[in-house]
């Protein structure tokens, strides 16, 4: 039973029981390219997104942007794109890990959560921002708003740099360059994730024979009284 619950909940809420339990170490999860290379340490790849620090404000202050980011791009400009929602994620990964080779950071997670804040903020371009009542603004400053907040609380922005960096080029070759002239889509979605994540278009010209309808008959498709 415990072994099966274990398997149900989300990496990221997995990763965070295990480091409370101390069953994992922040030294088991973080980026390092001679570990990943050199002695196949694979994982690191995935787990260095899923420390965001211990719990407190940084913590929480992630969690929720995180969340809430993810969550309104899924329902809004990736509603019914599923595939492409998650090539967003696979393709935002592999830059950040690019990046992390050549700057010494160790954790990712807050440059992926600010890579999701950017695409949605240029996405909805209009949206009036409100920052804990001290500041309102419209959407495409919010990357920026944090960035300084992060400088204010002595954190290094070079992770917000990066995740910024990160979503613009995203956000350009997706939504940018192909309206360009002479320009193009670029990012395509790889079939095979389009075949796992997306359901199958609905024909609507297909029109079901008697038997598969629920039980046999025309179910819902009512009739005018006196017809």
């Amino acid at each position: 039973m415990q072994a099966g619950f274990v398997e149900w909940i989300d990496p990221m809420t997995r990763s965070f029981l295990f480091q409370q339990l101390e069953l994992i170490t922040p030294f088991q999860l973080y980026f390092n390219p001679e570990l990943i290379f050199k002695h196949f340490q694979i994982w690191r790849l995935i787990t260095n997104y899923l420390f965001f620090g211990p719990v407190g404000f940084n913590f929480l202050f992630n969690m929720i942007f995180l969340y809430r980011y993810c969550r309104m791009l899924e329902e809004g400009s990736f509603r019914g794109r599923t595939a492409d929602f998650v090539f967003m994620f696979l393709f935002g990964g592999l830059l950040m890990t690019l990046f992390g080779l050549f700057v010494n950071l160790v954790f990712l997670g807050q440059a992926f959560t600010i890579m999701l804040v950017y695409v949605w903020s240029r996405r909805n371009p209009y949206v009036r921002m409100n920052f804990f009542g001290l500041l309102i603004f419209q959407a495409p400053f919010l990357p920026w708003v944090l960035m300084g907040f992060s400088l204010l609380l002595g954190n290094s922005i070079i992770v917000d740099l990066g995740g910024i960096a990160v979503g613009h080029i995203y956000f350009f070759l997706e939504d940018v360059f192909p309206n360009q002239p002479g320009g193009g889509r670029l990012l395509r979605t790889p079939s095979v994730l389009k075949a796992i994540f997306d359901m199958p278009e609905d024909d609507p010209n297909y029109n079901p024979l008697p038997e598969e309808r629920p039980g046999g008959f025309a179910w819902g498709e009512g009739q005018r009284l006196g017809g």
